[in-house]
């Protein structure tokens, strides 16, 4: 086995009884001295392993995920900190010709990071691969994927392989906290080289996770735990690529008052592809009832009400595993001041339009009567939804930063502080990065939760890795980095999905009146930046008191110097502060025109950890290869 892993080694294929040996094709030396030099040969291993074997214990491989809608490919994978490495499980349900899986930036197929392994009809290969700028495919010069195993079992053909966080090769993807797009594709054909494949043709697709779990220490749950499933009443999938669906559910009347320790995904048999992400919403209380619904939550017909069902209790998407609370603290629901209603929100992804799919998919929550030390709290971070804060169109990066200051924490925490343990960040569909950084007396201490690959198609509330203690006169910043290359006009803060956002969701203990801790550009600074645009172009922007902002902003000519002033007016101009309780009312003080916080001291971007580096590669390239017949991988 570890000398067929070797870097170089080509093993030749089992030959079958009487077959004679295939012509040798043609290849040319560049070509053959890469795949010599780069190419990992496993034919033989994997049909030693292949003749007999049962499926890899689940047990090594505690997080799964489907990789495409049809369920044809699943993977698993573990994390190990100690070595900074993940290993994968992929299970090939149907195998083909070869499988491509990698990461990307952003899930494209092009400048991709990528495993491959493949078969010419004789022998196959595994090795660690990448794609240029238009997506030719390369054989890379390091090879960082390291195979494990190769395993045929009844449900299909099993390869497990591992890769370091970071390997410091230029053409590699950089394995960190947050999201992941990973990208798949399988060869329906045979190929004699990489630079053969087109994958523009090949069945494809890409699947969002959060690889880095953390790694915590999961609670036990008390005797007295009950269960309580939210899922819909067995409703059919729209036949339709993305559908929304709301439905509304009851407490039981005089419902008292109890803590959510931990919940779970509860999916449908067969939908695993399709449930995309949900959330569990709880309603406002100042409505004695809310309508029973179930439908479209984009439909004309859903109650106005149910736009009332904002305060969340539960979310998961795909990859994610059970949420636990921290054994000091459980979320509160039911008794005095709580509404009986719930709202479950599940986002379907259909891209392959199937009809008829029935599904009864929501979210199993475990409760107790056994009330914990602390009643968990949400608060908000970030930008208040306001059009003050807006983006240009045409931007690549373009960054708004919402602050919760050191003068709100004074007021609201409590001398011990809090505890944040969880984290949901969102933003709408221009959002790429979001980043909530603890400062405390102008230096900055620690990050909160980043992700730097962000996607507002897979938001998950995701446990910390240690908790974040914050103290009164400490301040939270969330800087949001959005794209708007796609767009012609401006993108204005708001509710609208073309409108944006930039939050923070903390899970936190003990609960404080505190539910809301964001800012907005001073209005009186913005009313400024629309009189110098006036004053240094020939289009009057119109600044009548009739005339909204968002109506201003887009009047604006978007030049170089009207997108530079906006930047700048953004980076120093006063802000005004959302220091609020949950009644929606500011704490007492003084929140207008306040000053940006100063910081003094950054953290340092960590510096990647390379692994030691491999050794020398052979001298002397193979010029000739001739590979006997075998027919290579065989469909199951």
């Amino acid at each position: 086995m570890a000398k067929a892993r070797r870097v170089g080694a080509v093993l030749p294929s089992m030959q079958t009884h009487g077959s004679t040996p295939c012509p040798c094709p043609s290849f040319r030396l560049r070509e053959l001295a890469s795949m010599y030099f780069t190419m990992v040969a496993v034919f033989l291993v994997i049909l030693v392993v292949a003749l007999k074997g049962s499926a890899p214990r689940s047990t090594y491989f505690p997080y799964k995920v489907p990789l495409d809608p049809q369920g044809l490919l699943e993977l698993s994978w573990n994390v190990s900190y100690p070595e900074q490495a993940v290993y994968f499980q992929i299970l090939i349900r149907e195998f083909k010709f070869g499988l491509l899986f990698g990461m990307s930036d952003r899930g494209e197929f092009e400048n991709a990071d990528l495993a491959m392994l493949w078969t010419d009809g004789n022998s196959s290969y595994f090795g660690d691969a990448w794609s240029d700028a238009e997506g030719q495919l390369h054989m890379d010069s390091q090879q960082d994927y390291q195979l494990l195993g190769a395993q045929k079992a009844p449900e299909g053909f099993y390869l497990v392989f591992r890769r370091a966080f970071s390997t410091c090769d230029p053409k590699d993807y950089l394995i960190e906290d947050g999201t992941v797009h990973l990208i798949y594709g399988i060869l329906e054909r045979p190929v004699h080289s990489l630079h053969a494949i087109n994958i523009s043709t090949l069945y494809r697709g890409l699947q969002r996770v959060q690889l880095l779990k953390p790694n915590i220490t999961i609670p036990e749950l008390p005797s007295d735990v009950k269960t309580m499933e939210i899922t819909t009443p067995s409703i059919v999938i729209p036949s339709q690529e993305t559908t929304y669906w709301c439905y509304i559910a009851e407490l039981p009347d005089s419902f008292p008052k109890h803590h959510i320790i931990m919940y779970e995904p509860v999916i449908t048999a067969g939908n695993e592809a399709l449930v995309h992400h949900m959330e569990i919403f709880q309603c406002s209380a100042e409505f004695d009832s809310i309508p029973h619904y179930s439908g479209l939550c984009d439909s004309k017909m859903k109650p106005e009400r149910l736009n009332y069902c904002r305060h969340v209790l539960a979310a998961w998407a795909m990859g994610a595993q059970a949420f636990y609370y921290p054994k000091e603290a459980g979320l509160a629901f039911g008794g005095p001041g709580s509404s009986r209603y719930l709202r479950l929100e599940i986002h379907y992804h259909n891209p392959l339009i199937f009809k008829g799919r029935r599904d009864s998919s929501g979210i199993r929550l475990y409760y107790t009567a056994s009330l914990r030390p602390h009643d968990a709290g949400i608060m908000e971070l970030g930008l208040v939804y306001t059009p003050v804060m807006a983006v240009p169109p045409g931007e690549t990066s373009f960054i708004l930063t919402g602050y919760c200051t050191d003068k709100c924490t004074q007021k609201a925490l409590p001398t011990d502080g809090i505890r944040i343990f969880a984290s949901q960040l969102h933003t709408h569909l221009a959002g790429r990065k979001v980043v909530t950084v603890l400062s405390r007396d102008g230096r900055e201490q620690q990050v909160v939760n980043a992700d730097r690959h962000y996607s507002p198609h897979f938001q998950e509330i995701r446990m910390l890795k240690e908790l974040v203690a914050v103290f009164p006169g400490d301040e939270l910043i969330t800087t949001c980095t959005y794209n708007t290359e796609d767009r012609s006009k401006v993108t204005v803060g708001g509710f609208g999905i073309m409108e944006e956002m930039c939050v923070n969701y903390v899970h936190y203990y003990p609960q404080t009146q505190l539910e809301l801790c964001k800012s907005a550009v001073d209005p009186g600074y913005l009313h400024r930046y629309f009189n110098l645009v006036n004053r240094f172009n020939d289009e009057e922007v119109c600044m009548c008191p009739q005339v909204s902002v968002p109506q201003q902003f887009s009047s604006i000519p978007w030049n170089t110097f009207n997108r530079d002033v906006l930047k700048s007016l953004y980076s120093f101009a006063p802000i005004s502060v959302h220091c609020n309780k949950s009644s929606a009312v500011r704490f007492p003080g003084e929140w207008e025109k306040q000053p940006l916080p100063s910081i003094t001291k950054t953290l340092k971007e960590p510096q990647p950890h390379c692994p030691p580096t491999p050794g020398p590669h052979p001298a002397v390239p193979v010029v000739k290869l001739c590979l006997g017949g075998g027919k290579g991988f065989q469909r199951s």
